[in-house]
């Protein structure tokens, strides 16, 4: 269901030594530019039903390769097919606009994600029951603590009747209960056949969610295979 075939990413850095027009006119050195190489040669399949752990250290490429799955970014070479509507979890509060309730969120987010207003509409109730934010529903989501847009991001990602789930690092933020909500959904979520994609720095989280897992370092995958084998190598490095 997720298909990535020798994917790459680079990007374009430039090195100034001024930060206005007039610091452009009289700095005397030229522009350095860099190219950083982001994602190197990437390769990997997730099958209906399964979900592949992404793990590594900060600066790895794993935000980047969601990214370029979530048609952030475009690929600098290579390819993927995502066969079915995707659901990114990519950043906390991505998407909520701070002067809007959580509950007008709610509403734009379902119909960026493919719902209509009326299918948003009938599956608020359950939205806001599974985010556990109560009357804070009716409140801007400038007052939000990380906690509370987790969960409300969490919970729209997960009620759009998405085949593709990509989770980047969301659940870090949240308390034990809900993170073991968050877990047991998207197993829930892989036994009614859906792919995901689970970025995170916690061991004990990828080894309950995830099928399988691989290890990426400077933007290539170093190891690939079983989840206990993988996150065994990642800990043992």
């Amino acid at each position: 269901m997720i298909s990535v075939r020798k994917i790459s990413k680079v990007f374009c850095v430039t090195h100034t030594g001024y930060g206005s027009l007039k610091g452009m006119l009289l700095w005397w050195k030229k522009a350095r530019k860099e190219t950083l190489h982001a994602l190197n040669d990437i390769t990997f399949e997730v099958k209906g039903g399964e979900c592949l752990g992404v793990i590594g250290r900060n600066g790895a490429g794993k935000s980047t390769l969601l990214s370029v799955l979530a048609r952030v970014y475009k690929p600098t070479s290579g390819d993927f097919s995502l066969g079915g509507k995707v659901a990114p979890l990519l950043e906390l509060g991505a998407g909520f606009h701070p002067d809007l309730s959580g509950l007008e969120n709610v509403f734009f987010n379902g119909v960026v994600l493919g719902l209509t207003r009326k299918e948003v509409a009938a599956r608020m109730d359950e939205i806001v029951a599974f985010s556990e934010i109560g009357t804070c529903i009716d409140a801007p989501v400038r007052t939000y603590s990380s906690g509370m847009l987790l969960r409300l991001g969490f919970s729209v990602a997960t009620h759009v009747d998405a085949k593709i789930l990509l989770v980047d690092e969301a659940l870090a933020v949240g308390d034990l209960d809900f993170q073991r909500k968050c877990l047991e959904r998207i197993e829930a979520f892989r036994r009614d056949g859906g792919a995901i994609l689970f970025v995170s720095h916690d061991m004990g989280a990828i080894r309950r969610a995830a099928n399988h897992a691989i290890w990426m370092k400077k933007g290539a995958v170093v190891v690939s295979g079983d989840t206990e084998d993988v996150v065994s190598a990642y800990e043992n490095d």
